[in-house]
């Protein structure tokens, strides 16, 4: 079935979309369920070009089927928040990333946009960029490691990250056809590479300022399911896949400020290391969909990461809750990583507690 689906199906609908679609376009709604690390998503018919998010109308889904309401008061509102060129249907159509409100308006639990952008606009004079690092492991419909023997393992990690060769690298067509299509929707990608695990991915997002970067993350992960999903593959966000001698997957986030990126601008950067330690707790919750549970299967102290109990930091040290670049430690400006958030984190809620914690120092305010 999988072959079916990823091979004949492709090419029966590639005859029909060339089709004329009589100046009308599809816009594809995009939002984050009641889990807080998947995505669903819905298309309405419009019968213009949208410029704007604005240009889009409010819709609504039942929220009892994706574990967001029940089904006496089932629907939710999607708000349209940014829009993104369609890689898929391609044309004028759109991909629409939403907000997800309740029946009486107000945001629903995994809406974690809508405090974010507030925040953002009130430290808006600091100019925050962020670049995240998306780790990603591919596997077969089965649940099993793309590319990995079905009886065994394949040898230790060492020759696979940013390897070359059959023998070395698991589903590169996947990786090149996701980073074109990123390239094509607009999202803000800034490049890829294999990693320490065989079949374990990692693209990168940004610079991106303020809100707009839980925004192009999130786009990117819709697209990369969809791309897995005609390859007949699955993209799995678990932060550790796979028990065991093997590298974990986390979604590292790279900030700066206006004052880290200008000369000295080490002396902000080490304040705001001062700060994240001071608030390493509420960090920890923000940075994986369980508030820490699921980071605590990865954040072991091994494999690259640093404990979950402890914060640590250092140039050029990947061991660490932050690492300074050996660059930045040199030039003495540039931005700091924060190597704590998992991979199947809300980038909204992981670039709100940075800020609330670096510019804000504010945990109290509901803004």
């Amino acid at each position: 079935m999988a072959d079916y689906s990823a091979g004949l199906d492709r090419t029966v609908l590639d005859s029909y979309m060339d089709l004329p679609s009589d100046g009308r376009v599809q816009c594809m709604y995009i939002w984050i369920d009641g889990s807080g690390e998947n995505v669903r998503c819905k298309t309405k018919t419009c019968a213009k070009v949208p410029e704007r998010p604005e240009d889009l109308p409010i819709w609504n889904y039942d929220g009892s089927s994706t574990a967001q309401s029940e089904g006496s008061n089932s629907d939710m509102y999607i708000v349209p928040r940014a829009l993104f060129k369609d890689p898929f249907r391609r044309g004028d159509n759109k991909l629409v990333m939403c907000e997800v409100l309740k029946y009486d308006k107000r945001p629903a639990e995994t809406n974690y946009r809508y405090s974010c952008n507030k925040v953002m606009e009130k430290a808006k004079a600091s100019v925050p960029w962020f670049g995240i690092e998306q780790e990603y492991t591919l596997l077969a419909q089965d649940g099993h490691p793309f590319g990995w023997p079905k009886l065994g393992f394949p040898g230790p990690q060492g020759p696979y990250y940013c390897g070359v060769g059959a023998n070395k690298v698991f589903g590169r067509a996947i990786v090149e056809a996701h980073y074109k299509a990123c390239l094509y929707a607009g999202v803000e990608i800034a490049g890829t590479n294999a990693e320490v695990m065989p079949a374990q991915w990692e693209f990168q997002v940004g610079p991106c300022e303020g809100i707009k970067m839980g925004d192009h993350l999130w786009i990117a992960r819709f697209i990369l399911h969809r791309v897995c999903e005609d390859f007949g593959v699955v993209c799995s966000l678990d932060p550790k896949p796979m028990e065991g001698d093997w590298n974990g997957a986390g979604a590292h986030c790279n900030y700066s400020t206006k004052e880290m990126r200008e000369p000295e601008g080490i002396v902000p950067i080490q304040k705001a290391i001062e700060l994240l330690a001071k608030h390493h707790d509420e960090h920890i919750r923000a940075y994986d969909p369980k508030d820490g549970s699921d980071n605590a299967r990865r954040l072991t102290g091994r494999h690259e990461t640093s404990s979950i109990h402890d914060f640590s930091s250092g140039v050029a040290n990947r061991g660490c809750s932050i690492r300074i670049p050996r660059q930045v430690g040199e030039e003495r400006m540039g931005y700091l990583e924060d190597r704590r958030p998992s991979s199947n984190c809300d980038p909204y809620r992981v670039t709100e507690a940075i800020v609330r914690s670096t510019v804000l120092d504010d945990w109290e305010s509901t803004f």
